[in-house]
């Protein structure tokens, strides 16, 4: 719809001329069950005050049919009023009262009121997804996040399902003139943004339980808890476990902001086909149910989950108590939750790596996304909707949190959390900026933070940092040389401007040695404040000359760091002698780095892996390294020497395959390494044949169905799985993972009828769900380049068709999901700037001016990292070619 792009002046001059006080919102989903029915009655009354009686305003609903508008007890001539996904109100009064019924949609993209029938048993589920402006999808509202109001559900739907919402259950009564129907009505909320409100309905399983504790005052607080799921998952959901770790969390959060845990329950679901990981809607945050885990799953994977669900309970007062004005400052929410999982977890859980997880996973991300051209400031510009919509990135959620850790550092942990504390004082229920924070922190600290946020929030890019070292110096003394005078330079040019823009950072500078049994050990740590493009660190002079020296040691900043030749090869030679897992981490990074950015060829990071990787204890890591070398194997490695690097890989991973222990993680993390790798290799299929078959059995590993789906995928690429073949699987797992993984396998069988008929159903189809479409592209892309050749011109040719006609959700996951990616340098003039698909992309993006940016923003992203693959696979043609 053509004005459904709601930009920040508008809002601006909306919230300048109404303030909401509250909603009365009933949904009627009693047919949800009947796929024939689209849509479902949705009425909301709002009650709101206008600053200039007689002023013009307007309403957001984007729905099927506006039925009736009824402002202050007039009716509205609807024909007049609606203008695609907006409602206009004329002749304002100082008090209003709105009342405006329609027919929603149901969805099949994960936006808004998303309905799902379980392929398992046939029964229907309902959730409501609406960061940052769905809510319009399902009752017509004011939406933006500084219109806050309270709200009160009311939902009509079959009797034999659960129901819930943000507020309490105050009543349920079953229709007398229709016992199937109940009507069940919540409770009013406080004060919350339209955002962030919900509703759940379905068959859903419902674990109940309560959390009591009590403040640093002593005050008692007791929060009622609840669990759902779908009831053909419930044999595989963890709620003792879950319970025990949200009352973890709300006893470390409540003590921790001293503010008692202000939105009366707390439940949880685990809802299918959702586009995040989690949304924290207050009293009822909902989570992707792939954290049920119905298959083998790794530590590290239980831990996520846990990082997950203290994330969003930090919301429950970083974001929906506080709520930023605009989603310029969408990071006041999102970087601080951020931090707050990874510290709940340190703090509140048995787990004791959740910062070395954090720095080799979370922040990786985080380097990623800092070093492409549409990098942004913590703190962004966001004109309008849509490209809030794109925001919800790396620099938002991981840099954001990086560099909170780094104020930490900077300011005190106390001062950070009594800043925190003022600052839910004094904006409980409302709206803030950037000042507001900095105003609670500064007078916490001490300090004038405005300069430090200008450097750290309102800039871009990444700093990298490297060594300068003096020759070491001789010395008659035992243990021998001792290092001379060492400087630390930082590079940070801010991409925006071109600009070099050096941060202040505090951090450690770490030195490692081996000890008497050969282990790498730090024997010495300096700390130091860095300030400008180099700094000289006077403290380290003098000190013995170590084999290592890691600068950032401890991850206290958020930068890139870059090895000097002496610690760069004693890395090379003995990273799995460091025994500290945090130091290990930030090598493996410092490795990476390095491979992405061209500076060392790609398959020496695979040599690497190879080499350390199977001495590598921590699961976390384990995983991101691996996944990694898949992504240098295939798209860093130059084609001409990609099937020997893959090949050396694949036989280390059924070596390791076969060495793990018996049921351990790492066996498991070797198994989807070799699934993964065997897409493109055909010498490991026999192995994965033999384990679906059975004739093949490795002590401890259980091929359960997220295995199999895996293993298939593979045989699938190769041709060696037919249609009847995956149609046997699925009836083996008819479940909604079942589902997404024969799709998968279904559209990577190495046809062109087959890559035809995905990109059909995918990019001019409406029958594919958000998940179902995500699983069909996977398939298409797995498939060698000359494959899917002929597809790179239909796919520039429908790129703005699709974002017109398409939901946000839905186009950016085409448009993203099938850039033709998976190029190589070869036969393309040599230099990455000649690559064809690099210059079809410049002519689309200079003959489409005025295409719409966030369109704009994920071409010009999805080039970015094509051409980084390409000028890695350049790097390694080059050190070949220079070779002695």
């Amino acid at each position: 719809m053509s004005n459904s792009n709601l930009g920040r002046d508008e809002a601006e001059a909306r919230s300048a001329l109404i303030t909401a006080h509250s909603y009365d919102v009933s949904l009627d989903v009693r047919q949800a069950a009947d796929p024939n029915v689209a849509g479902y009655t949705s009425r909301s009354v709002i009650t709101f005050s206008a600053s200039e009686p007689g002023a013009s305003t307007f309403v957001d609903f984007i729905a099927g049919s506006v039925h009736s508008v009824f402002l202050n007890g007039k009716g509205l001539p609807v024909a007049d009023v609606v203008d695609g996904s907006r409602i206009r109100l004329d002749n304002l009064q100082a008090q209003n009262q709105v009342t405006v019924t329609g027919t929603a949609l149901y969805s099949t993209s994960g936006e808004g009121l998303h309905r799902f029938v379980d392929p398992a048993d046939g029964q229907c589920y309902l959730y409501t997804q609406f960061e940052p402006a769905d809510a319009r999808r399902v009752f017509a509202n004011f939406e933006q996040p500084d219109l806050k109001a309270e709200f009160t559900f009311h939902v009509m739907a079959p009797s034999d399902w659960q129901v819930a919402s943000n507020g309490a259950e105050v009543a349920r009564t079953q229709l007398t003139s229709d016992p199937a129907t109940s009507r069940w009505d919540f409770a009013p909320t406080r004060a919350m943004s339209t955002y962030i409100t919900t509703v759940l309905a379905g068959p859903y399983f419902k674990a109940e339980d309560a959390w009591t504790g009590t403040l640093g005052d002593g005050t008692a607080l007791e929060v009622p808890l609840a669990l759902y799921c779908r009831a053909s998952m419930a044999k595989s959901f963890d709620a003792e476990e879950l319970f025990d770790l949200t009352k973890n969390g709300l006893s470390f959060f409540n003590q921790l902001f001293d503010f008692p845990y202000p939105w009366g329950k707390y439940d949880q679901a685990f809802v299918p086909e959702y586009n995040l990981g989690a949304m924290e809607n207050p009293g009822l945050v909902t989570f992707t149910e792939s954290y049920v885990f119905t298959s083998r799953a790794a530590d590290s994977q239980y831990q996520g989950r846990a990082n997950t669900l203290l994330h969003e309970m930090a919301h429950m007062w970083f974001g929906d108590l506080v709520t930023m004005k605009w989603w310029d400052d969408l990071w006041l929410k999102e970087s601080f939750a951020d931090y707050m999982g990874t510290l709940g977890v340190d703090r509140a859980t048995g787990w004791e790596t959740a910062w070395v997880n954090f720095a080799n996973n979370r922040k990786a991300w985080a380097y990623v996304q800092d070093q492409l051209p549409t990098t942004h400031p913590i703190v962004a510009d966001i004109p309008d909707l849509e490209a809030a919509k794109q925001n919800f990135d790396g620099i938002t959620y991981a840099k954001g949190a990086s560099v909170l850790k780094q104020l930490v550092a900077y300011v005190g942990f106390d001062a950070f959390i009594a800043g925190s504390r003022r600052y839910f004082r004094d904006h409980a229920y409302a709206n803030t900026t950037l000042a507001d924070l900095l105003a609670a922190l500064s007078a916490a600290s001490g300090r004038d933070l405005a300069e430090w946020a200008r450097q750290w929030l309102q800039t871009s890019g990444i700093s990298t940092l490297s060594l300068e070292m003096a020759e070491p110096l001789e010395t008659a003394e035992p243990g021998g040389d001792v290092l001379g005078p060492v400087a630390v330079l930082q590079d940070a040019v801010d991409p925006a401007t071109g600009r070099q823009e050096p941060r202040p950072h505090r951090l450690r500078i770490g030195l490692y040695d081996f000890d008497d049994a050969g282990a790498l050990v730090r024997t010495d740590s300096v700390e130091t404040d860095l300030s400008g493009a180099r700094t000289d660190v006077a403290a380290l002079a003098g000190k013995p000359l170590p084999a290592l020296l890691l600068v950032n040691d401890d991850d206290l900043s958020y930068a890139k760091v870059r090895l000097d030749p002496r610690s760069e090869a004693t890395v090379r030679g003995s990273l799995d002698r460091l025994t500290d897992p945090m130091a290990r981490a930030l090598c493996w990074t410092a490795l990476w780095d390095s491979a992405r950015d061209a500076v060392t060829p790609a398959a020496l990071y695979v040599d690497a892996v190879r080499q350390f990787v199977p001495a590598e204890p921590g699961i976390g890591v384990l995983l991101n390294v691996l996944g990694n070398a898949s992504t240098a194997v295939e798209r860093f490695v130059p084609r001409g020497q990609r099937d020997e690097v893959r090949r050396s890989f694949l036989v280390t991973a059924a070596e390791q395959l076969q060495a793990a222990a018996a049921g351990s993680d790492q066996q498991l993390a070797w198994a989807r390494t070799m699934a993964a790798t065997s897409r493109y290799d055909a010498s490991g299929l026999g192995l994965l044949q033999g384990l679906l078959d059975g004739t093949i059995v490795i002590d401890g590993l259980a091929v359960d169905a997220e295995l199999r789906w895996n293993f298939w995928h593979a045989l699938a690429a190769h041709g060696e799985a037919s249609q009847e073949q995956l149609d046997r699987e699925l009836n083996r797992d008819n479940t909604a993972a079942g589902k997404s993984g024969h799709a998968t396998a279904l559209a990577a069988r190495p046809e062109a009828s087959v890559k035809a008929a995905a990109w059909e159903a995918a990019v001019h189809g409406t029958g594919l769900s958000n998940q179902l479409l995500t699983a069909t592209i996977a398939g298409f892309n797995t498939a060698p380049t000359s494959l899917l050749a002929g597809f790179i011109d239909p796919y520039f040719e429908c790129l703005e068709h699709v974002w017109a006609e398409r939901s946000i959700e839905i186009a950016s996951r085409i448009v993203r999901g099938f850039y033709p990616a998976g190029q190589d340098l070869d036969g393309h003039g040599g230099t990455p700037e000649r690559h064809a698909v690099i210059l079809r992309t410049d002519h689309w993006l200079s003959s489409r001016p005025d295409a719409p940016p966030a369109l704009r923003r994920i071409i010009i992203e999805q080039r970015s990292h094509l051409h980084r693959a390409l000028a890695a696979q350049a790097r390694t043609v080059e050190a070949s070619s220079s070779a002695p």
